[in-house]
């Protein structure tokens, strides 16, 4: 088992570095085309890159000894360690800020590497990487192939109080009659989005989760079966926020194994069968 990469790429705006691991299969046959998967956290607290040597950094190396590429790249506003403006990004725009990074460092990474598979795009990632994998997804239909979200806060309005009006900010109004300010917050959702939705999804949460509730799961759920869509969805019982487990990481590894390496067709509206 090699090292992973040290990956050092641009943001979508071309000038901003950005920092990451790429984790290779052991028996990497540059020849062959892999299919690459992106797993993702977006902050805006921390990043989640690991800063030290760890047999198996997330899950990702034994991911990738299946047969895939697994990268982990921290995007803008993911981390208060790069100064303000970094970590700001997010601010004002809190569901869409790190979608445009993870596309455009996974193309950046396909023209250095031959080897990797554009047509064969994945994502996932736990809580904040939950609600950016489902929002790339359904932003970028065409590109991602296959998603796992697991205990998403894909609606950051029912989420911590704090959460929105820290990272995305209040809309200040002064009331006319009383010259009292009042003061309010809308974040988008994913479940606005739903409707885009092409590829594989899989949903997962924790049914006793008092972190990010399962209600949010259940929304961005109600919302695609409003659209029709066809998606996956897992329920761990007696599972909370922390749903790390084998049966977890073995429920990612198949479903992109059957659905990324080997994958299968099939109508994604279950009414209309387009």
């Amino acid at each position: 088992m090699a090292a992973p990469t040290l990956l050092k790429v641009k943001a979508a705006d071309g000038q901003t570095d950005l920092y990451g691991l790429m984790y290779l299969p052991s028996h990497l046959d540059k020849s062959k085309k892999y299919p690459i998967i992106s797993n993702v956290y977006p902050g805006p607290q921390d990043d989640q890159i690991p800063q030290s040597f760890v047999l198996d950094d997330n899950g990702n190396q034994s991911l990738a000894e299946l047969g895939f590429i697994v990268i982990n790249v921290a995007p803008r506003g993911s981390s208060p360690l790069r100064g303000h403006d970094f970590y700001c990004f997010s601010y004002g725009n809190l569901r869409d800020y790190p979608l445009a990074d993870d596309k455009y460092v996974i193309e950046q990474l396909a023209k250095e590497y031959p080897y990797i598979d554009l047509d064969r795009v994945g994502i996932y990632g736990h809580s904040g990487g939950a609600f950016q994998t489902v929002a790339s997804i359904l932003t970028y239909p065409d590109f991602y192939k296959v998603a796992v979200a697991a205990s998403g806060n894909h609606d950051n309005n029912i989420y911590i109080q704090w959460w929105g009006e820290t990272f995305h900010g209040l809309n200040e109004k002064k009331d006319t009659k009383t010259g009292k300010m009042t003061f309010s917050v809308k974040i988008p959702t994913n479940m606005e989005l739903a409707g885009n939705l092409k590829g594989k999804l899989m949903l997962i949460t924790g049914d006793v989760d008092k972190n990010v509730p399962p209600s949010s799961t259940y929304r961005l759920a109600d919302a695609l079966i409003k659209a029709n869509k066809r998606f996956d969805m897992f329920i761990l019982p007696g599972k909370d926020h922390g749903v790390m487990s084998p049966y977890y990481q073995n429920l990612i590894r198949y479903y992109f194994v059957e659905n990324l390496l080997r994958p299968s067709q099939r109508h994604i509206d279950i009414i209309n069968h387009k």
